[in-house]
């Protein structure tokens, strides 16, 4: 389907098969690993461990990788590991994890030695894998260096771009919940938009989005700091929201974005308190006509490279190339919230990568420039997947008129 369905369980109409997806990203996942010459994967970032076993988790800020994993080996069912504080309801509520086991937070050396003597090393010894190679992609240090320690004969070897590759094209249940994901973005946009209001302050206008998040069945932001920026502090970006009130005349930026069944949308709008003065006008001209140059390059065969290059001509052309912000103009999306392949990435190593069907980005250039009156920032994200005839833009939200009517 190439729309949102709706995102509730329904008997009348075929939705997303999540058993059948499930089912698809192991296999996917488990022939990234063959091809690598792996025997098995020991994976702890979020979007890893939710790829492999649909393990929505209490996320407490700072902790990534140090909560949850899983241990993928061969043709076995993967093995979850997962704080105590999840084990009973995993037990109960996941049948298709047929193997849970308790790990505590991954920070206290002690307990990481405990953990892998008591726990892992056992776990890979049933599985024949004292010798083997290892993939792993974000375990603590001490982790890693127990394990060699333990079992000197273990080759420990990248497992995150094992992952990577088997995330980027995403299968069609995927693209499905992309879809669903985006719609409560979009909606998260328009009670963003509608909230914002002389005398309102930019945390307000960031309640009133997540406040429509929730609401609307979704996880997360697709930022733990909801970005929602006003005025000057648009220039250059300022980039979460504040107690700064929004006065007439301020551009307003929001991009907070939704999280659903995992899957994350990234939806960005710059809009206007009242009315634009001309040089916001021009700058926001720049950045739709530099978006839309840049989806139109979006076609399978094309490069990262060369969908970069069409969005900097149009910048240039407008005179603001040396304004567009220093990081790329956009990422790949799906089970991470931002996720290779990058457009634009200006540090150096960064590669060029064909774009293929089933790839999912989201394209979002920003200007800023410093000293316009209400603020000369503006930025404009769209999701948009590639298929066989091209780009389809997957976000809905309408562009404020104001800033383009006679741009």
């Amino acid at each position: 389907m190439s729309f949102a369905m709706g995102p509730f369980n329904a008997a009348y109409e075929a939705r997303i098969d999540f058993a059948a997806l499930r089912a698809a990203r192991v296999a996917r996942a488990r022939a990234e690993m063959k091809a690598a010459g792996l025997d098995a994967l020991l994976l702890f970032k979020d979007e890893n461990v939710r790829y492999l076993t649909d393990l929505r988790a209490q996320q407490i800020a700072g902790k990534s990788s140090f909560l949850n994993g899983v241990l993928l080996a061969g043709d076995r069912e993967p093995i979850l590991l997962c704080s105590g504080g999840e084990v009973d309801r995993v037990r109960r509520t996941m049948p298709w994890i047929p193997d849970v086991r308790m790990i505590p937070i991954l920070e206290e050396p002690s307990l990481i030695r405990a953990v892998v003597r008591h726990l892992l090393v056992p776990a890979l010894s049933d599985l024949g894998l004292n010798r083997a190679r290892v993939g792993i992609d974000a375990a603590p240090m001490a982790l890693t260096m127990a394990l060699q320690a333990e079992l000197p004969g273990l080759g420990v070897e990248d497992g995150d771009g094992v992952m990577l590759r088997a995330r980027m094209i995403k299968l069609p249940g995927e693209l499905q919940a992309l879809e669903e994901a985006t719609a409560i973005a979009d909606a998260v946009i328009a009670a963003a938009v509608a909230a914002v209001a002389e005398g309102t302050r930019e945390c307000e206008v960031a309640g009133e989005a997540m406040r429509a998040l929730f609401r609307l069945g979704g996880e997360y932001a697709h930022v733990m700091t909801p970005f929602v920026a006003s005025g000057e502090r648009m220039s250059p970006p300022n980039r979460f929201a504040t107690d700064k009130v929004i006065r007439y005349g301020d551009v307003v930026f929001i991009d907070i974005g939704a999280c659903w069944n995992g899957y994350y949308a990234d939806v960005g709008r710059t809009v206007i308190c009242g009315r634009p003065n001309a040089r916001q006008k021009q700058i926001f001209r720049a950045v739709y006509e530099a978006l839309q140059a840049g989806i139109e390059a979006m076609r399978p065969g094309r490069t990262n490279t060369e969908v970069a290059a069409a969005i900097r001509a149009v910048a240039r052309r407008h005179g603001l190339e040396d304004r567009l912000l220093t990081l790329f103009i956009g990422h790949g999306i799906g089970m991470g919230a931002n996720e290779p392949p990058y457009i634009g990435e200006p540090f150096p190593g960064a590669p060029e990568v064909e774009l293929q069907p089933g790839m999912v980005f989201a394209l979002e250039p920003l200007i800023w420039v410093e000293g316009v009156r209400g603020g000369g920032g503006v930025r404009l994200e769209e999701m948009i997947a590639i298929t066989g005839e091209g780009p389809r833009v997957l976000s809905r939200a309408p562009f404020d008129e104001r800033l383009l009517d006679g741009g």
